[in-house]
């Protein structure tokens, strides 16, 4: 199986878009999570010029709301390829949970570019 690479590439107007490398011509099955649910909306379009797919993903406005909503994008395989995490509201000024929640989204970022860095990739 393929080893992909996500990067972000922006967040704005509530969609986050990256680009995935590794994938060839065969469009990869890609699934977007929030709290180990599944999210619909993730879209992937291929860039024949550059050999690569453009991935984007919309926000859900429901669930944006007060402390920290981390967002997953995986393969098929269960393997994490990019996280992040939105920030909102008083409830982030004293909550230590926000700053777990956010630290573990950044050490599966940090996990995922560690394999693919011992991969080879």
């Amino acid at each position: 199986m393929a080893t992909y690479e996500l990067t972000k590439t922006r967040l704005t107007a509530g969609v986050w878009e990256g680009v995935l490398t590794g994938a060839g011509t065969d469009e990869p099955a890609l699934i977007a999570t929030h709290q180990g649910d599944p999210v619909v909306g993730l879209s992937l379009e291929y860039d024949t010029t550059d050999d690569i797919w453009l991935v984007k993903f919309p926000i859900p406005a429901n669930l944006i709301s007060d402390g920290v909503q981390t967002f997953v994008i995986s393969d098929a395989r269960g393997q994490t390829l990019v996280s992040f995490a939105l920030l909102s509201g008083e409830a982030l000024a004293e909550d230590i949970r926000a700053e777990v929640d956010l630290l573990r989204a950044e050490l599966d970022l940090l996990k995922s570019a560690f394999r693919a860095h011992c991969n080879g990739g």
